[in-house]
């Protein structure tokens, strides 16, 4: 098991809870929204906000956490993230935020301690990258770039 380490800014409510899995089977644990009035904030229709978590992040070399929407809320309300899935590097030492987008037609209201996203913990390969004077060739090649997968 990867182990990642948080710590609290200052003046976060560290009442609310650490990024958890809800399911035994889960892969993203719930982040919580952590205000720092502690009361709510809203979203307008089309409005983007970052969402304060409280806390900062120490993940292990060779890994990432990517920051996922959570699907009732996409579903339910249409609050989305706009940079889904988001990256959080591991050299990255400031505080978590996540990015809501309400693409719903009406406001959604972000109440302090609420679940707001996804937290996945993925490994990390770095690649070399080369300039080459020709690339192999495949049975693709290089159509189907923006299909739409019909037809």
């Amino acid at each position: 098991m990867v182990s990642i380490k948080l710590s609290w800014i200052e003046g976060a409510d560290q009442s609310v809870a650490l990024p958890s899995y809800e399911t035994p089977g889960a892969a993203g644990a719930d982040v919580r929204a952590n205000l720092p009035d502690r009361g709510a904030m809203v979203l307008a229709p089309g409005a983007r906000a970052l969402i304060p978590t409280g806390l900062r992040i120490e993940i292990p070399q060779g890994f990432e956490v990517q920051v996922r929407p959570r699907s009732g809320l996409a579903l339910e309300h249409g609050v989305s993230l706009p940079n889904a899935p988001g990256t959080i590097d591991s050299d990255y030492r400031g505080e978590l935020g996540v990015i809501l987008l309400n693409t719903g037609e009406v406001p959604f209201e972000v109440v302090h301690g609420d679940r707001i996203a996804q937290l996945v913990v993925a490994p990390v390969v770095q690649a070399g990258f080369e300039l080459a004077q020709g690339l192999s060739e495949t049975a693709r090649g290089g159509g189907g770039f923006g299909s739409t997968g019909r037809g």
